[in-house]
């Protein structure tokens, strides 16, 4: 049986507090509770006796045995404490009892050549390694981004399928439709954004804990990818990709947006996680090319945003077909699988986009403007998929913000 939250639940409430002599469930101590593939997160209340970093370091203990005692399915517990005010500053805990937070922020903070922004940053952060909470529990929450009107991520349930080329080509068709538009590559340890945008000869800029955006092809860009050596490995762990990822997000000078498109690394893993519990997202895309490999693996990442309470707005088929310089379409891989697996989740499609000789050129020379100047199927799909997406989101913010009438 799948570790859920009630198995949790029933292990805090094995814990009692001698003070209150009620458990931690009944106490109405469990602030939040989520699940995820063998990752636990945990958000709890101490009570006044437990104020001292040693009496809460104590608690914490108890609370990963408890849960760890179900078995080999949990794979990390990680407890955050909140004062019962709600006043102060989440601490948050990893498995092993010391406070990752500061150590993250100071990470990327070194990375990106800042000092003061380690404490700062850090401080603020939760933990990361459970499953977040829902959408609508971070929209009661305060925005990182107020000035971002709609933000979407990303993502594919494996690599290679060309998540970052649809998300530049996306935010640049985007911006050429007359929107505001950013682009955040959260692809931590392979970040490809400083390629396609054609940010060589770009240095970073920043101001205190402030990070200025890079403005190309009509959008604001951020990447780790110019903030460290970019042929040096980023071996992080995950509270340390987190911690880039938080302060990436919420430090960058984005200014007002329409769009903010966050560019995720592949699978289900930290980042994914870790953005679901800061940024209320509008919605996410999956990016997915025809093969039944890759669509398996599309069918788990939108599992996961469905897990996390995030709307799929629609799917893209990238490398749905090669157009040859015979101006033949050849259907390479198989074309049109990641349509039908769409269609078997009820999901729009955004866009079939071709393999084409020009796309792989103007993305190795970090132009993708182009694409969308030579009045061709590429363009002409590029186009097609930007409208889609916006029709897709601007459509649903009527929807949403639609009066309703009754008559009796």
């Amino acid at each position: 049986m799948a570790l859920d939250k009630e198995q949790v639940l029933e292990q805090l409430r094995e814990i009692v507090d001698p003070w209150q002599g009620k458990d931690l469930v009944s106490g109405e101590r469990v602030e939040k509770v989520s699940v995820c593939d063998g990752y636990v997160s945990l958000r709890v209340v101490p009570s006044e006796a437990e104020a001292s970093a040693t009496r809460r370091d104590a608690l914490q203990q108890r609370i990963v045995k408890a849960v760890k005692s179900l078995g080999d399915e949990v794979q990390q517990v990680n407890v955050e404490f909140t004062e019962p005010s709600g006043g102060g500053e989440a601490e948050s805990s990893d498995a092993g009892g010391a406070s990752t937070s500061a150590q993250a922020g100071r990470a990327q903070n070194a990375a990106a050549g800042h000092g003061s922004g380690a404490q700062q940053g850090g401080g603020q952060q939760q933990q990361q390694g459970g499953a977040p909470q829902s959408a609508q529990q971070n929209a009661k929450k305060d925005n990182p981004l107020p000035n971002v009107k709609h933000t979407i991520a990303v993502g594919a349930g494996k690599g290679g399928v060309g998540k970052s080329t649809v998300s530049v080509n996306m935010a640049v068709g985007l911006a050429r439709k007359g929107y505001r538009v950013g682009l955040l590559d959260a692809d931590i340890y392979g970040p490809s954004v400083p390629t396609l945008l054609g940010l060589a000869d770009h240095q970073p800029r920043g101001q205190k804990d402030t990070l200025f955006p890079f403005e190309v092809h009509g959008i604001k860009s951020m990447t780790i990818g110019k903030l460290v050596d970019p042929e040096k490995p980023l071996i992080w762990r995950g509270p340390m990709a987190h911690g880039a990822f938080r302060q990436l997000a919420t430090q960058t000078d984005w200014g007002e947006l329409d769009y903010l498109i966050i560019d995720l690394p592949p699978g289900t893993g930290d980042v994914p996680l870790t953005m679901s519990q800061m940024i209320p997202l509008t919605g996410a895309v999956i990016v997915c090319t025809p093969q039944k490999v890759a669509q398996d693996d599309a069918v788990r990442a939108a599992g996961m945003f469905k897990q996390l309470d995030v709307s799929v707005l629609g799917v893209v088929e990238n490398m749905s077909y090669f157009i040859g310089d015979d101006g033949k379409e050849y259907d390479i891989f198989g074309r049109g699988g990641a349509v039908e697996m769409a269609e078997r989740l009820v999901l729009p499609v955004l866009g079939t986009i071709p393999i084409n000789m020009a796309l792989r050129a103007n993305t190795d020379n970090g132009n993708p403007t182009a694409n969308f100047e030579g009045g061709d199927k590429l363009a002409e799909e590029l186009d097609s998929m930007a409208g889609n997406l916006a029709e897709r989101v601007e459509g649903r913010a009527d929807e949403s913000g639609r009066p309703s009438l009754s008559i009796s």
